[in-house]
C-alpha cells in the first residue's frame, strides 16, 4: 500500500525528471561517508541536486515523467541521481571527482536534454562548455567585429580630422 510519503517522493522525483536538462545515474557503493559528503558538496556548488531514492520509486517517477521502461536497466543496485538545469554540470563534477577517486563512482547512464545515453557519454559531455561559457563566447564573437568596425571608424575620423587640420594650416 503506497504511503503519502512515498507518493510525495514519486511526485517530486517525477517533477525533477521533467525539469532537469541533465540527469546522471551513478553507483555509489563502496564510497565512505567523508568522500560521499565531499562529492555532495561539489554537486551543490555547481547547483546539482544529488539524491538517493528507492529504485522502485524512481522507476515509477520516470514512468510518470514519460520515460516508461527506458531506465529499468540503469536502476539496479545502489543508485544516486544527479539532477541539473545545466546538462553538463554533473558530468564535470563527476569527471573532477574521478581524478582523485577513479574506482569509487560508476556512471550507469544519463539523460541529456530528454534523451537517454549510455554511461560512456558523460566523458564527452564533461568536456563541453557550460551554458554561461557558451554564451560568453558568442557575445565575444559578436562584439569583436563591432569593436573592429568602431576602431576603423575612429581611425578614419582621426585621419580626416588630421587632414582637415593640415589643410586649414596650409591655407592660413
Amino acid at each position: 500500500m503506497p504511503t503519502e510519503q512515498k507518493i510525495d517522493i514519486v511526485n517530486i522525483t517525477a517533477e525533477k525528471f521533467e525539469n532537469a536538462k541533465g540527469i546522471y545515474f551513478t553507483n555509489y557503493s563502496g564510497i565512505d561517508v567523508k568522500t560521499i559528503t565531499s562529492l555532495r558538496k561539489s554537486f551543490r556548488e555547481d547547483n546539482v541536486d544529488y539524491v538517493v531514492t528507492k529504485n522502485t520509486l524512481t522507476k515509477l517517477a520516470a514512468k510518470q515523467a514519460g520515460f516508461d521502461d527506458k531506465l529499468d536497466n540503469i536502476l539496479k543496485g545502489q543508485v544516486a541521481i544527479a539532477f541539473s538545469e545545466d546538462p553538463t554540470a554533473p558530468a564535470r563534477v563527476i569527471k573532477n571527482f574521478k581524478k582523485d577517486n577513479e574506482d569509487l563512482l560508476e556512471v550507469l547512464g544519463l539523460i541529456f536534454d530528454g534523451k537517454v545515453y549510455p554511461s560512456e557519454k558523460y566523458k564527452e559531455f564533461a568536456n563541453l562548455p557550460s551554458k554561461e561559457e557558451s554564451l560568453t563566447k558568442v557575445v565575444i564573437m559578436l562584439n569583436q567585429p563591432l569593436t573592429k568596425f568602431a576602431s576603423a571608424l575612429n581611425n578614419s575620423f582621426t585621419k580626416l580630422l588630421s587632414a582637415l587640420t593640415n589643410l586649414k594650416e596650409t591655407k592660413n
